[in-house]
């Protein structure tokens, strides 16, 4: 372990997919740049996405001081899990080489490793590694604290004898509907839902759950998850975030510059992460929509759930007729674009999202209104949290995306107009952007919650 005398040394391991690899490398970059620590990136390989590839090259080189270190994933036969994901089936896979992690983390001996930063969902298979090693280990869970709650008492729901009807009560908070659970977790046999109850289980034997939330967003449930409520023994959750984006993460689409001749607050902006197809049906009705809403807007197209995937242009999904409309009216992309950098722009005054929460964080610290509109896994209960919040809405009956209820257009294109014009719904913007800035203020809870783990990281 490090000598107290020295600054401490972590080594941060993320796991797959962009919503889990830029919390890690936003919090990387506050510890090395904010927090004077010395850090190891471990970085698997290979990736699934071609994102993924390119923003660890960007992040290394912006960042000299960090050491990178590959962690190697042994063959793995997808046959043998069940789940067609390719997100999920690579986690599997780090997960089936996590005894490779040991002999990589005891030769970081100059100076020896103060603590191990994992990703949740790989909580399970490293925690063990980590305990035989004697290696404090941090979890950080890259999404809210209402889902955090969600995860942690999950393995008691199961344990009920209750049929969950049409709501269920999580110790601390208000009863939570059915609904908001993803759909997969009712499927014990599935690999994410495996996946899931392990990592659950597990938590308590960790040394704390970092998350990247900040109090005034979601106090209640920081209170209840920290008070012993939802499950005992849980050790300390300590809000981080919001992680603020960085330099490094910036990579321009020259097409942005569209915005500049837009009006403040005039353009609404469209995206549903970097993992998230829609079916093409519901692609085109979304089309029709912004058309109808009589908005400007950018919209960032997904066809294909893994990007080195992508190959139709954008008149292929769109079709022609539809695809005139849509260059009169706004700015399509079929690329990975700097988010941050359009929701900050003054032009933009709203985010349709299927509320991944970096993209909750990212309009929180930029005081962008959501219109909240969840695809899969998580995102039902951060749309809850988003619309408890005041600074978005989420309509109920629109489904998961999944395909089985198509959204018209009109009604889309009602709601992106009802969103833009609502001032109620800006102020409250305005004012949780206020709040994250707060958090992560010198002096402010966030930062104070970073700082005590690294004081603990020195004493070890």
């Amino acid at each position: 372990m490090a000598d107290s005398d020295n600054i401490p040394h972590i080594a941060l391991l993320p796991s797959s997919g962009m919503g889990h690899l830029t919390p890690f490398l936003r919090l990387a970059a506050s510890l090395v740049t904010n927090h004077n620590c010395k850090l190891t990136l471990i970085t698997i390989q290979p990736t699934v996405s071609l994102s993924e590839s390119q923003l660890i090259s960007r992040f290394l080189s912006s960042f000299p001081q960090i050491t990178p270190k590959e962690f190697h994933l042994l063959p793995f036969d997808p046959s043998t899990a069940n789940s067609k994901d390719p997100f999920f089936l690579h986690i599997e896979a780090i997960r089936r080489s996590a005894h490779l992690l040991s002999p990589l983390l005891s030769s970081l001996s100059s100076p020896p490793l103060s603590a191990l930063v994992t990703d949740i969902t790989l909580a399970s298979a490293f925690l063990r590694v980590t305990s035989q090693l004697h290696l404090p280990n941090y979890i950080l869970f890259t999404a809210s604290a209402k889902m955090l709650s969600l995860c942690a008492y999950f393995p008691t729901i199961l344990e009920s004898s209750t049929e969950i009807d049409e709501s269920f009560q999580i110790p601390g908070s208000s009863p939570m509907p059915k609904s908001w659970v993803p759909p997969v977790l009712f499927d014990l046999s599935s690999l994410f839902t495996t996946q899931f109850i392990e990592n659950s289980c597990i938590m308590v034997e960790s040394n704390g759950i970092l998350i990247n939330t900040f109090e005034s967003l979601e106090r209640e449930t920081l209170e209840a998850l920290n008070d012993g409520k939802v499950v005992d023994g849980l050790p300390p959750v300590i809000p981080i975030g919001p992680l603020v984006p960085c330099e490094f993460e910036k990579s321009t689409s020259p097409k942005l510059k569209w915005l500049d001749g837009e009006q403040n607050g005039s353009v609404v902006y469209v995206s549903f992460g970097s993992r998230t197809a829609m079916c093409r049906e519901q692609i085109r009705e979304l089309g029709v929509g912004l058309v109808r809403s009589g908005c400007r807007f950018v919209w960032v197209l997904k066809d294909k759930e893994v990007d080195r995937e992508e190959e139709e242009n954008l008149e292929v999904v769109l079709g022609n007729e539809l695809m005139e409309g849509v260059k009169e009216k706004g700015l399509v992309l079929k690329e990975w674009v700097d988010q941050v950098e359009i929701l900050g722009h003054p032009s933009v005054g709203g985010f349709v999202s299927h509320c991944g929460w970096n993209s909750v964080t990212e309009a929180a610290w930029h005081g962008v209104p959501i219109l909240a509109w969840p695809q899969l896994g998580d995102q039902r209960v951060n749309a809850a949290v988003v619309e408890n919040s005041g600074f978005g809405v989420c309509v109920k009956n629109w489904g998961w995306g999944d395909g089985g209820v198509i959204v018209k257009g009109e009604e889309i294109g009602e709601m992106i107009r009802e969103m833009m014009s609502d001032e109620g719904l800006r102020l409250r913007a305005a004012h949780a952007r206020d709040e994250a800035r707060k958090a992560k203020e010198v002096d402010g809870s966030s930062e104070k919650g970073l700082s005590r783990v690294i004081e603990l990281c020195n004493k070890m």
